[in-house]
């Protein structure tokens, strides 16, 4: 499956269109991670926990998308975008969607 933040697939022809696809993924922040984060902010320098969540969430929403292109018959997946939220209470939820256009190639 090709996945491409392109509207086309260099040396191919889209020959059909399957429609839109999403991948949704809602990870939580449990009270471990907040507190090392806490503690990274507070020290400064990255936070490899969050980061190590936010890449998860994203390979996850991605690989979700590719299934439901798959399921619709396509090739490839063009035009993506990776959107980022943070939902709950307390921002204590980070929501990762990945949508593109399912298509059939030559």
């Amino acid at each position: 499956m090709i996945v491409t933040t392109t509207l086309s697939v260099e040396g191919r022809r889209i020959t059909e269109y399957k429609g839109v696809v999403f991948g949704e993924v809602i990870a939580g922040v449990n009270f471990v991670k907040d507190f090392v984060a806490g503690l990274s902010n507070f020290f400064g320098g990255r936070s490899g926990t969050y980061e190590e969540e936010l890449i998860n969430a994203r390979q996850q929403a991605l690989d979700e998308m590719e299934q439901r292109a798959a399921q619709l018959g396509a090739d490839a997946v063009v035009g993506v975008d990776i959107d980022y939220e943070v939902l709950g209470a307390d921002n204590g939820m980070l929501m990762v969607t990945a949508s593109g256009t399912a298509v059939r190639l030559d």
